[in-house]
């Protein structure tokens, strides 16, 4: 059985995420007033704030896992800020104890009589909104290749990678397939590398959530990320399930068209373990 791997601190496993930086993440998602930008790095930082949280024990936060956050614009690299600047996989230990800076937010929260009242949360920043320059999607998915190569010949036996590639663009370094192909053909002894793609429009669509088939997508742009996304393990589809997703034995990482509500499903579903120990 694949994708079974019991992920620890002796046996860790690492998330890659990919960010879209190009100008064109400056435009606003699913025809509301939040730049995709904003969107984007505000639901990683959530991510990464939640993840450390859930893996926190009475001693700290366990190395289960490894983040890399990529960013690919006007240059592709490493999208920490702050302490961590110019790293690439980071023990999550480390990413919980150096975030960049962490903000004041407002949110509104049920008041116990039917009503909403504002109330101040913190937030911890470690992926600052960029959009800025092209979509070099060829040179991130190798970057990832890299990076995966070399954790998976120091960790043969654990739960493979995952890398989540978050854009709103078609590339412009070339067809990003074969590079998508060379994530995937690195392989430990629990299955292949995994990759998942999301496509954050400025349209109001209605998503295309972890289809099994490309028929209804609308370009061959789409029909190309379909075609990169690896397939969901069984337990992120019955996670996805319970959640009130539908996913299907074929259905792929894949999200078309996705809102805010959608990215968030995406991140979640698509960073779900199976066994911390």
């Amino acid at each position: 059985m694949t994708y079974a791997a019991e992920i620890s601190r002796a046996n860790p496993s690492c998330f890659v995420f990919l960010v879209d930086q190009s100008s064109s993440m400056s435009d606003s998602i699913g025809g509301g007033q939040q730049r995709k930008a904003d969107v984007v790095a505000d639901a990683i930082n959530r991510l990464l704030a939640e993840l450390s949280v859930k893996c926190a024990k009475e001693e700290g936060v366990r190395d289960y896992f490894h983040v890399a956050v990529i960013g690919y614009g006007h240059a592709v690299g490493s999208a920490f800020t702050g302490p961590l600047a110019g790293r690439d996989l980071v023990p999550l230990s480390q990413v919980a104890e150096k975030p960049a800076r962490v903000e004041k937010r407002t949110k509104k929260v049920p008041d116990g009589a039917g009503g909403l009242v504002e109330t101040t949360t913190r937030f911890p920043v470690w992926v600052d909104p960029v959009a800025n320059g092209a979509t070099p999607m060829c040179r991130a998915l190798a970057a990832a290749e890299s990076l995966v190569s070399d954790w998976v010949s120091r960790h043969p036996d654990g739960f493979p990678p995952i890398v989540l590639n978050l854009t709103d663009g078609e590339s412009t370094d070339g067809d990003p397939a074969g590079a998508a192909w060379g994530v995937q053909t690195h392989v430990t002894a629990d299955g292949a590398a995994l990759l998942f793609n999301l496509h954050v429009s400025a349209a109001n669509a209605v998503p295309v959530t972890f289809p099994d088939t490309d028929v209804a997508l609308p370009d061959a742009y789409a029909r190309t990320l379909f075609g990169m996304s690896s397939l969901l393990p069984p337990h992120m589809r019955f996670y996805a399930l319970q959640q009130g997703v539908p996913a299907g034995d074929l259905a792929r990482g894949f999200v078309y068209n996705a809102d805010i509500t959608s990215l968030v499903q995406f991140l979640d579903i698509g960073t779900r373990a199976t066994d911390l120990r």
